[in-house]
């Protein structure tokens, strides 16, 4: 009993990412009161020995934000060894336990996955059944020859969120977020199902299985180069609660709508879309195509050439009407309004260049990008649903990786402003939040925290890192109510237990690793049509005037589950596992290992006074279609044969970079903090190579 009393009056909390933290990473918990008592001071506690390990004083202490009178940010960074913590301010206050070490994030992308795969349509894995297998059939293609009625198969892909509505824009974003993920994280995923989602290694990892599954897809939803289709289904799907193989609202037994693409408003019932072209769907399409020929096209030649081709067609397709594409709604207002395409072109402009390296699609990627440097919802504090649709601009990401000098800064300058306007509304308060309580918050937080993560990854810029990491505490604690984000994530975590889904609410069924929409501003929640809580607000203390948050089946606006939302978050946690596999460094900050876990060999040549084994090396290169950097001297380039060999190795792909002019050694090698050249000596032996280098290149 007087444990419960204890709690009742309980006014002061501290929200930890209950994921855990790197230990090299950043960690900042958050306390909050409702009372009018502050903090000045807290320490950590090692919760096996329950010894300090560290002390420190509250820096700043934040006002009144939601639900609290006051707060404050609790910096324990310093605390780096792998073990179990938990934090007490001066006023009494503790946090719950606390987990740091190199393992926190391991398997949580995998783990995301399994939602991916009970969203399958056609062979669903996790029922063991198929649904939706008589998809569909037409409507507004009449102009292609498909009078409206025309049964076309488009069976597969995924279900959006808890209802069964399919949409191109939602499943191409998906499947680039997964493609990106294998691409640029391979190492972190595993191989324990095979490509129908069932139980058994097939060779392939996992994630990879699961693009492909929406690659396959979107092939039928652009089955020839003047037909493309935006959804199947509408919101006659809402009417009821059920599960997939249930399906038959459409008085055509089990078949349901195709909306085809034809760039003009599209209406059902009594409702209007402002569609005003092809290109924001197309874009997408031509993006994920591109994408998935460059990963698949050593594993599986054939279906890479298709993807190469339909990448090719789809941006023929987004240029039929430059223009947005919105879905289609039947009986409620509620579509997905996306306003914005030019960040979509500027993703199909990058990648097609990838494939055909014509410098006319980059000139037309850079000038899309200077149309919409910054996604708007960055700027503003409310929009529309999906209104700027993805919430990240991925185009900027792709451009910058195959640009270089001013034009890459600009690109990355667009990252910069954007993380910016973001940052101007988060640094007041406790929480470090500046995304907007919009519809779906959480997607435009994951998209936050990729963007802030991409821009430090390709800038160097670490100022921003605090940031970045609030955002993904966020989604497993750091917020007002306490609560992850994540379905079952993590397992002895606070999580959502009755999310808004058939899945759950009427079999029990977990639906692992789902995204759940997130905190909507209050005004939001107040104005939306049919929510009802079907029981008591286990959060309620916490709900405030600004935002809510309600674990319950019964409210649609924050606790449902989307697809999108989660294929983004694989990728985020699939950079973060990564983040703590990364390369070892000594106790100068030099890089003494890569990763343990990656399949990658440097080949790394450096020279000076020798040289007479570099045609040799150019031809085994050669042969074996291997790249190599090579660091040599301006003494090396002295030598007119050794540098027309480098000229050609540069031209064929390897890297050539600087190694001094003259191989000074700046530093004594027992005494770092001595230096035997000057600044004048060390600024003419890189001055004097740098013109070598410049001459050789041109």
């Amino acid at each position: 009993m007087s444990i419960n009393v204890v709690f009742a009056q309980q006014s002061s909390w501290i929200r930890v990412n209950q994921l855990g933290y790197l230990p090299e990473g950043k960690k900042v918990v958050v306390w909050v009161t409702k009372g009018e008592k502050s903090v000045k001071s807290f320490q950590v506690v090692d919760a096996q020995t329950k010894k300090t390990v560290y002390r420190a004083k509250v820096n700043k202490v934040f006002g009144k934000y939601g639900p609290f009178t006051k707060g404050a940010r609790l910096d324990i960074s310093a605390v780096k060894k792998s073990g179990t913590y938990y934090v007490v301010t001066d006023d009494g206050t503790r946090s719950p336990l606390i987990k740091i070490n190199e393992d926190v994030y391991k398997g949580t992308a995998d783990f995301a996955l399994r939602y991916m795969r009970q969203q399958r349509t056609l062979f669903n894995p996790f029922l063991k059944d198929s649904c939706h297998t008589h998809d569909g059939f037409t409507m507004y293609a009449s102009s292609v020859g498909l009078p409206d009625s025309t049964r076309i198969d488009v069976a597969g892909g995924w279900h959006d969120a808890s209802d069964y509505l399919q949409y191109s824009t939602t499943s191409a974003n998906a499947t680039f977020h997964l493609l990106a993920a294998y691409r640029d994280f391979p190492f972190v995923f595993g191989d324990e199902k095979q490509a129908n989602g069932l139980d058994g290694k097939n060779g392939v990892p996992d994630v990879l299985d699961e693009a492909k599954w929406g690659l396959d897809w979107l092939l039928k939803m652009h089955p020839q180069p003047n037909m493309m289709f935006n959804q199947i289904a509408d919101d006659r799907d809402h009417v009821s609660m059920r599960l997939p193989g249930q399906d038959s609202l459409y008085g055509r037994g089990h078949e349901r709508p195709v909306y085809f693409i034809d760039g003009n408003p599209q209406q059902r019932g009594k409702f209007l879309n402002n569609t005003t072209g092809t290109s924001s769907t197309a874009g997408k399409f031509a993006g994920a195509f591109a994408l998935g020929y460059h990963l698949l096209r050593d594993k599986d030649a054939q279906y890479a050439a298709i993807l190469k081709e339909k990448a090719k067609t789809a941006y023929d397709y987004a240029y039929i009407k430059p223009g947005v594409t919105q879905t289609v709604s039947v009986k409620s207002p509620y579509i997905y309004a996306e306003d914005n395409w030019v960040d979509d072109m500027e993703l199909a402009e990058t990648m097609l260049y990838t494939i055909t390296r014509d410098e006319k699609n980059l000139q037309k990627a850079l000038e899309y990008a200077r149309q919409e440097p910054v996604t708007p919802w960055m700027i503003r504090d409310t929009a529309n649903h999906y209104q700027y649709y993805p919430f990240i601009n991925l185009g900027h990401f792709e451009l910058a990786k195959v640009t270089q000098g001013e034009i890459r800064k600009e690109i990355l300058d667009y990252y910069k402003k954007g993380i910016e306007y973001v940052w101007s509304r988060a640094k007041e308060n406790m929480f470090y939040r500046g995304v907007p309580f919009i519809w779906c918050s959480n997607n435009l937080t994951t998209s936050f925290a990729i963007q802030a993560y991409w821009y430090r990854q390709l800038s160097g810029d670490v100022q921003y890192e605090e940031l970045e990491q609030a955002n993904v505490d966020w989604l497993f604690g750091v917020n007002p109510w306490g609560t992850s984000m994540v379905y079952g994530l993590p397992a002895d975590g606070d999580t959502p237990t009755d999310p808004h889904s058939a899945f759950t609410h009427l079999h029990n069924y977990p639906i692992d690793g789902g995204l759940v929409d997130g905190p909507v501003y209050a005004s939001i929640f107040n104005s939306l049509i049919g929510i009802k809580l079907s029981k008591p607000d286990e959060y309620a203390e916490f709900q405030s005037d600004l935002a809510v948050y309600h674990d319950d089946f019964g409210d649609y606006s924050t606790n449902e589950p989307t697809m999108d939302g989660t294929a983004s978050l694989i990728y985020l946690l699939s950079a973060k596992e990564a983040e703590s596999k990364k390369k070892t460094t000594d106790k100068f900050g030099a890089i003494i290992r890569g990763n343990a876990e990656k399949p990658q060999v440097s080949l790394v040549f450096t020279g000076d006074e020798f040289r007479d084994g570099l045609p040799h090396i150019a031809q085994v290169l050669k042969k074996k279609k291997v790249k190599a950097a090579f660091f040599v001297t301006g003494k090396f380039l002295e030598d007119k044969k050794s540098a027309r060999i480098l000229v050609d190795l540069y031209r064929n792909g390897h890297y050539v970079g600087p190694h001094s002019d003259k191989h000074l050694l700046y530093a004594p090698w027992e005494k770092r903090d001595s230096l035997l050249v000057t600044k004048e000596e060390f600024a003419q032996g890189f001055g004097s190579q740098c013109s070598k280098d410049s001459k050789i290149k041109e």
